[in-house]
């Protein structure tokens, strides 16, 4: 069989670290509420002459090098992304311009937090398929653009930031266990939409939005659809939970990350995080924190990972891999 292995990965953050102590100065907050409630302590914001094309194309860039290959070896760019650089022409386009790639399809994906889940399925589908041989697949967002700054239950959440993997398909030997994306399960709800949701924007409303969100609700949705799904995938391949090594889940929000984790019954010693250090950077988050427990060493190959998250919409989903 083919499978879709992840040869590479790549991540970039805005230079400007914005502490918790400085949106104190401008909002009804403090370090101490924000780490209480999040678990975050700073998260990084674009510049403004920073594009979410920018930061995907600087973390493309990376994930290429980690893979070895020169950008010329890529067949497809799937991009991940709420924030794209204009309404048309899809941000992915603008990234495999300026990678100097010159053949095969490169398109958005529009599903929030759970764009980047989304994304790597949809290009392993691709790989699998015959639609070519390597694949880059890239979450990116300026997130703080959609921010109201005024409001402190939302503009202390969210942060800006890419991160990307090389995909390539390779066949699994006769006998031999598979690498890669082993199996995943995408849902959507759009009966949700008022709880988690930008007021305007590019498009057919031809207003400008901000975010907006129903945190509790969302809070209560998002640790019952990811235990859902998590449950489900495990279903469907046979493991038993003892058998992920790490679980990488979207960066939301501490209390979300370890409200599923004990749901699951897994230890916080399994769990990657980094939602102090970068927000919620929505379909940047899960790749990002790939990217980081990868080149720390802690992510070794053959060590069987979990991806899960979950945005607005609602959309969610999950997926295994081996590495």
């Amino acid at each position: 069989m083919v499978h879709a292995i992840i040869t590479g990965t790549g991540s970039a953050l805005p230079p400007r670290r914005v502490a918790n102590d400085e949106l104190a100065t401008r909002l009804d907050t403090s370090n101490a509420w924000i780490r209480e409630r999040t678990g975050i302590a700073a998260r990084r914001i674009a510049d403004p002459g920073t594009t979410t094309g920018d930061l995907a194309t600087e973390a493309a860039a990376r994930a290429l090098e980690a893979a070895g290959l020169e950008a010329s070896a890529i067949d497809l760019v799937v991009l991940a992304t709420a924030t794209p650089d204009r309404t048309f022409p899809a941000t992915a386009a603008r990234v495999q311009a300026r990678l100097g790639i010159t053949r095969g399809p490169a398109f958005d994906i529009a599903a929030v937090c759970s764009g980047f889940v989304y994304a790597l399925t949809v290009a392993d589908s691709l790989l699998r398929s015959g639609q070519g041989s390597r694949a880059l697949v890239i979450g990116a967002e300026t997130f703080s653009r959609l921010l109201d700054w005024d409001d402190r239950a939302t503009a202390v959440l969210f942060g800006d930031g890419a991160g990307a993997v090389v995909l390539e398909a390779r066949e699994t030997p006769a006998g031999a266990s598979p690498r890669g994306i082993l199996a995943a399960r995408l849902h959507a709800d759009g009966r949700h939409e008022e709880l988690l949701y930008v007021d305007g924007g590019p498009g057919s409303t031809g207003t400008v939005g901000k975010l907006r969100m129903a945190g509790r609700e969302v809070f209560r949705h998002a640790v019952h659809n990811l235990a859902g799904v998590v449950d489900e995938l495990l279903a469907a391949t046979g493991l038993p939970i003892a058998a992920i090594d790490w679980v990488i889940p979207h960066q939301a929000n501490l209390r979300i990350i370890e409200a599923t984790a004990r749901k699951l019954g897994l230890p916080m010693t399994r769990v990657v995080v980094t939602v102090d250090e970068h927000a919620n950077t929505s379909a940047a988050s899960v790749p990002l924190a790939l990217d980081a427990a990868v080149r720390d060493g802690r992510i070794r190959p053959g060590d069987l990972c979990l991806l899960e998250a979950m945005g607005g919409g609602f959309t969610w989903g999950a997926l295994l891999l081996r590495m």
